[in-house]
């Protein structure tokens, strides 16, 4: 990794607790701001470097939503960055531990992941002279209280980093907020104070977000969602015809319903470019009818047509068609990632990119990217339940098929 000189606020980050430093005497720090600034990669440098200043022989942990994000996000990354620095770094991966030594001196790190409620109980009863969180606003408060806990060595300091949120946010009220009462030194970060962005980069960047997004994840604001989900999308020019062509590999995602609508997505994929090309949407109330599994399924195949179908991917709550579709056909079947609000995420940046586009032929998608929208008077960001079934099938497309086309995922399908 090629490093450049660090910004002001990079250098803030590593070296707030250093013994000639105006903030040595906080009890913490926390990060936020724009995505990819830099802020990062810098902590987590400055957490391995205090550790060993403080404390030799002694226990820390390293903290992300889940272990995969944190080893390619956090770890990683700063392991060649280390080793550069005179530091032996071994990773014992079926214990998620790293083991760093410099000279004489050793501290062991543990890593978790705090992606939901039940993460609270595997850091309980460990005693640590200091935790760091990679982008803690996508932890539970429960998790990080029981984290805080385990603190107890004296001299233990907190390090926070994150993305902004909503401000209804439990870590926006809590920390940014009361971060005099709680004595933490805080640093806001935009990406003009990642030295190694090109103005090129950050306008491609800047490009891939609109509306609160953009005001997020670009301008570093803890603001509320409001309007239109993909505001972009209402207008004829954000649809295309269909591409006469013959497409690579095909697939479809489904979002599953008898009374609120059925909605299922063909896709074809071409120049690695994905295009919804077909669709089946079914609305009960509309037709004052109701259709079962069965008539479901056979709509699904007329749809598909013959065509080889590489994965469908289903509303993970729809256990009875994905065990329907698996019994009557070869198809391979997947139930969708489900994480709405990542999901929307993704699929902005996938719609901004190009990485998927819908054709024109989609009448009913079309219809709902016009109605899908934000709720109001929420506590946190929650789309409104309402014309959001196709909206749901192009989630899970992308967070379940496309995400996974991105990590060089392939499936196979036996006859039986």
């Amino acid at each position: 990794m090629k490093i450049k000189p660090f910004s002001k606020k990079q250098t803030l980050a590593l070296t707030w607790w250093c013994s000639s430093s105006p903030y040595k005497n906080y009890d913490a720090v926390i990060c936020d701001g724009a995505i990819r600034s830099g802020k990062t990669v810098c902590l987590i440098i400055s957490f391995i470097l205090w550790s060993f200043y403080r404390f030799n022989g002694s226990t820390f942990a390293i903290c992300g939503k889940t272990i995969r994000s944190l080893r390619r996000n956090a770890v990683l990354p700063i392991i060649p960055i280390l080793s550069s620095m005179g530091f032996v770094c071994r990773q014992k991966i079926s214990e998620n531990i790293l083991e760093i030594k410099i000279r004489n001196r050793k501290n062991i790190f543990y890593l978790f992941g705090g992606k939901d409620e039940s993460s609270a109980s595997l850091i309980q009863g460990m005693t640590l002279s200091g935790i760091l969180f990679d982008e803690v606003a996508l932890m539970p408060k429960s998790f990080v209280d029981q984290a805080l806990a385990r603190c107890s060595v004296e001299e233990a300091k907190f390090w926070f980093n994150c993305n902004p949120e909503y401000p209804q946010h439990w870590f926006y009220k809590e920390w940014i907020l009361m971060k005099k009462q709680k004595n933490a030194f805080y640093i806001h970060f935009t990406m003009d104070d990642n030295p190694s962005l090109s103005k090129e980069t950050v306008e491609r960047y800047k490009r891939l977000y609109i509306g609160s997004f953009y005001q997020r994840f670009i301008e570093g604001k803890w603001i509320a969602a409001e309007g239109l989900v993909y505001p972009y999308m209402c207008k004829d020019s954000a649809f295309i015809e269909k591409p006469c062509a013959n497409f690579n590999q095909y697939a479809v995602s489904c979002d599953y319903g008898i009374v609120n609508p059925m909605s299922c997505g063909l896709w074809g994929e071409l120049n690695g470019v994905w295009y919804r090309i077909d669709e089946y949407y079914f609305d009960s109330r509309a037709q004052h009818d109701t259709r079962t599994d069965e008539e479901h399924f056979i709509a699904l195949q007329e749809m598909i047509n013959n065509r080889p179908i590489s994965c469908i991917t289903v509303d993970p709550s729809a256990t009875s068609f994905i065990t329907l579709i698996r019994r009557k056909s070869n198809y391979p079947v997947r139930p969708a990632k489900n994480n709405v609000i990542d999901g929307i995420k993704e699929v902005s940046v996938a719609l901004k990119k190009g990485d998927i586009k819908i054709c024109n032929n989609c009448k009913a998608t079309i219809k709902e990217f016009s109605l899908y929208k934000w709720g109001t008077g929420t506590s946190r960001d929650a789309p409104v339940k309402e014309n959001d079934h196709a909206m749901d099938d192009i989630r899970y497309f992308v967070s379940t098929v496309l995400a996974d086309s991105d990590d060089n995922f392939f499936a196979m399908a036996a006859k039986r």
